[in-house]
């Protein structure tokens, strides 16, 4: 078998679809992505098209790729992430390692034209039914450190109101409110594990500005004097529904600051958030979390109605410096 190997560009993305499509088949862990998806994750601007990304290619068909995006900090590490996909087809011929070795090489150099002497870390995901990545990633020297789950509900199932606390109210996203949700996304997240602060830059290009973003579908919570306190982003993907016959509301972010936690907010925005999406007729609903959340996430979207649905193991390898810790 002979393969080419090169870096992707942006007229790749309606093979790659297909090549994830076929994925999808084989694996069946819920992710569905079309042409214009993927289309804005070339459009990252942390990612290196000719150096950060690589494809496999059998004459017309892509085989196998992968990307590495640099984060846009690296406090404590620079968490390096690898995002690869082998075709059934193809799989046990050495196109895993082929990639996982490219990321392993190339990343220490993307990552000191960034974020040079900082420590790094290569990190990539494997749902946990996938048994040829997992051994592939232990076999590199790479550790489990961590578990998540993706969690879903049909909304066709019971809806259970929860109410605000006092004095806060739920508004519908909008543009002039960017840097107000931005900024409770990132108050909320500055204790989860691995997680870096949206720029404005990489929250345009990588949340609100993407094809998949629902703005009529995404809320922020205010308080009296308007400051933001909580915060939910919905995306949805066009290709989930076309593979599944099903509208799925995907929740890429819900986060609540701290001084707000442990008070109902985020079980009533979630439940407000639960009701309008099956108005406006999606028929599920789903996310993914930190099964070692520290902030009781998983309780409250348990007590919604959500469930285990699959579990991906993070992968990690140190590549420069010391590890990065919780």
């Amino acid at each position: 078998m002979t393969l080419q190997w090169r870096p992707l560009t942006k007229d790749d993305v309606e093979r790659w679809a297909q090549l994830l499509a076929e994925v999808e088949k084989v694996d069946q862990v819920g992710e569905n992505y079309g042409a214009e998806d993927l289309a804005d994750d070339l459009d990252n601007p942390l990612l290196d098209l000719a150096e950060g990304t690589l494809a496999a290619w059998d004459g017309d068909r892509m085989a196998a790729c992968g990307l590495t995006a640099c984060g846009s900090a690296a406090d404590p590490a620079h968490r390096m992430h690898l995002w690869a996909a082998v075709h059934p087809e193809y799989r046990r011929r050495g196109l895993g390692r082929h990639v996982l070795d490219w990321a392993i090489r190339n990343t220490p150099v993307l990552h000191e034209r960034r974020h040079p002497g900082r420590p790094l870390e290569l990190h990539t995901s494997v749902f946990d039914g996938n048994e040829g990545a997992t051994a592939l990633m232990r076999a590199a020297g790479m550790t489990p450190s961590r578990w998540f789950f993706t969690m879903g509900r049909d909304l066709d199932a019971e809806i259970r109101p929860a109410a605000l606390p006092a004095g806060l109210r739920i508004v519908p996203y909008r543009a002039d409110l960017a840097d107000a949700a931005r900024g409770v996304r990132n108050a909320a997240f500055t204790d989860h594990w691995g997680s870096v602060p949206h720029t404005p830059e990489s929250w345009e290009r990588t949340i609100v500005g993407v094809h998949a973003f629902r703005p009529e579908d995404s809320y922020l919570v205010q308080d009296g004097s308007g400051r933001g306190v909580a915060v939910l982003i919905t995306h949805y993907y066009e290709a989930d529904t076309q593979a599944t016959g099903i509208r799925e509301a995907w929740i890429q972010i819900i986060g609540t600051v701290r001084e707000w936690r442990g008070k109902g907010v985020a079980g009533a925005l979630l439940a407000h958030a639960l009701g309008e999406f099956r108005a406006r007729g999606y028929r599920r609903a789903a996310l993914g979390v930190d099964a070692d959340n520290p902030t009781g996430a998983l309780g409250v979207y348990t007590r919604a109605g959500f469930e285990v649905e699959n579990r991906t193991t993070t992968y990690v390898l140190r590549l420069a410096g010391e590890a990065s810790g919780d």
